[in-house]
């Protein structure tokens, strides 16, 4: 096996000319993203009882958690990983695991927070406070229990389109 660009590049089979990369996932980054956005969310959520400028924070988790979802080499979370993590002793834990349904997952708490952000920013805090909470909530399951709601609702979508798809 060869590894391109952080991906395992494997034989390909004599049907296809290209070879297949093998998806790998780095569980110590989805960890480092998890932690920060219970932490940059319960500070922004504190910080509104004091102000609703506090919203923008949440307003700029879910616009990087989107930004990760979409263009992953441009995450800003990657990018913190990337440089923090060597500082806080994170060793990289790689495994081949299609990351798809956990950028899915990152996407919709990052349409959650922005969700939020926006509620809260327009003086709907109870609104905004309680998305917030959801969105700390699932990341704090998916940290504890290792339980990513995002991910069975992308494996759910998946299946759904692949029975409608196949009609």
């Amino acid at each position: 096996m060869l590894y391109a660009r952080g991906m395992t590049v494997l034989p390909s089979s004599s049907s296809s000319s290209a070879p297949k990369l093998a998806a790998r996932t780095d569980l110590a980054a989805l960890r480092f993203n998890q932690w920060t956005v219970v932490g940059v969310t319960l500070l922004g959520l504190v910080l509104s009882a004091f102000s609703s400028l506090a919203f923008v924070l949440l307003l700029a988790l879910g616009a990087a958690m989107l930004l990760g979802a979409m263009r992953p080499e441009l995450s800003p979370l990657r990018a913190a990983y990337r440089m923090l993590g060597p500082v806080l002793g994170l060793k990289a834990e790689v495994v081949e695991e299609d990351p798809r349904a956990h950028h899915f997952a990152q996407g919709v708490g990052g349409v959650f927070l922005l969700a939020a952000g926006l509620s809260g920013a327009a003086g709907l805090t109870v609104l905004g406070t309680v998305l917030g909470l959801m969105v700390v909530a699932l990341a704090a399951l998916n940290l504890s229990q290792k339980i990513c709601v995002g991910c069975l609702m992308y494996f759910q979508y998946r299946r759904l389109r692949y029975a409608v798809l196949s009609r």
